[in-house]
């Protein structure tokens, strides 16, 4: 009898418990999605997640040391494991060589200020920590450290099981996972890389990608740089003298193709998303890991960090921008502020106002 009435009285202070926690959650405005935004679509089963992100330097040993992060870089993607790990493959844009020493460093007038990234090869295990899958090596850095420079990043890549692409001698990547076959292509205007200006033979590339693979990313760097460049112009950009490709054309001819996903960087600073024949493009992701030897004021230090949901084969069904910023040195830092959202939402409404999404207040990219 007295276990009994210990079981009522347990039951009892359980059940008050959970009366006042629902009252008290009601009370909540946190519980509740913010005014005028449509909650989370429900996860189908079936869906893939993809992660996409921009340009990394994690540090450069050249022109000196002085150029390389505290505790040797261990501490600089860690604000972002939480978010890289949480996908079913994570992308990003490699940019500069993975070397310790040598190589034949590009023509610089004055070394002091010569942009050549150089970072040593141990921290190609910071990006295997932080979940990277997926690197694009199609960049204008890539041959800062000349031959010699391209066939050791690969050679480093390969060993730590990242999958990359983008060189002429390594245009693509295919990698199985969960049943799944993802194909990864990369193009830029870059000596060495396969070029974002040839288009007919960049869709012959993304055209037999598609015949072997369920889900195709296609990376590309273009474009015209820095603050007064965020916007997607629909025509060739030239910077520099440099013809830096037609990334819209690009980007819609890619698709027609066969690829599923499009991630552009290259502008260093953060452009307007695109949703054609229900396939996902960002026309640059911004500056994401960028330590020292880079300009990170205003625009240039704040970018997103892309989360897509796609079906098995490709096709858009939601995305989310998770807002991060750099500042002094560089390292990427989750964004209270959320300023990237406020930019691509900003970008995305001048640039392509006849797109049929809608992205909230909070980030989250749905189809109306």
């Amino acid at each position: 009898m007295s276990h009994l009435k210990f079981t009522q009285k347990a039951l009892l202070a359980i059940g008050l418990c959970v009366i006042v926690g629902l009252m008290i959650n009601m009370g909540n405005p946190s519980s509740e999605p913010p005014a005028g935004e449509s909650p989370p679509t429900p996860d189908r089963p079936d869906s893939i997640t993809i992660i996409g992100v921009g340009d990394m330097m994690l540090g450069t040993n050249y022109p000196s040391v002085r150029y390389l992060p505290p505790n040797d870089g261990r501490d600089l993607l860690k604000p972002m494991w939480g978010v890289l790990r949480q996908a079913d493959i994570t992308f990003g844009n490699l940019e500069g060589v993975l070397l310790d020493k040598a190589g034949q460093v590009k023509s610089c007038k004055d070394p002091s200020k010569c942009y050549a990234f150089r970072m040593p090869e141990r921290y190609v295990n910071h990006l295997v920590e932080a979940g990277f899958d997926m690197v694009s090596v199609a960049n204008n850095h890539m041959g800062d450290f000349g031959e010699t420079g391209r066939i050791n990043t690969l050679k480093v890549l390969e060993k730590a099981s990242i999958h990359h692409a983008g060189l002429l001698s390594r245009p693509t990547a295919i990698v199985e996972q969960n049943g799944i076959t993802y194909g990864l292509c990369a193009f830029s205007p870059n000596t060495g890389t396969c070029d974002i200006r040839k288009i007919q033979e960049a869709g012959d590339i993304v055209a037999e990608l598609d015949r072997q693979c369920d889900i195709v990313i296609v990376s590309f760097h273009g474009g015209a740089e820095g603050s007064s460049h965020q916007r997607v112009p629909r025509r060739t950009e030239t910077f520099y003298g440099e013809n830096r490709g037609n990334v819209y054309e690009f980007a819609h001819r890619m698709i027609d193709a066969g690829a599923d996903i499009i991630f552009g960087h290259g502008p260093h600073v953060t452009r307007a998303i695109d949703l054609y024949k229900d396939r996902f493009i960002t026309y640059s992701l911004g500056n994401f890991c960028t330590y020292a030897r880079f300009s990170l004021k205003g625009p240039n230090g704040i970018a997103p960090v892309i989360k897509l949901w796609t079906d098995k084969q490709g096709a858009f069904l939601k995305g989310e921008i998770i807002p991060v910023f750099q500042e002094d040195e560089g390292g990427p830092q989750p964004d209270s502020l959320k300023r990237a959202i406020h930019l691509i939402r900003d970008l995305t409404a001048k640039d392509f106002p006849e797109l049929d999404i809608n992205i909230t207040e909070n980030g989250l990219i749905l189809k109306n």
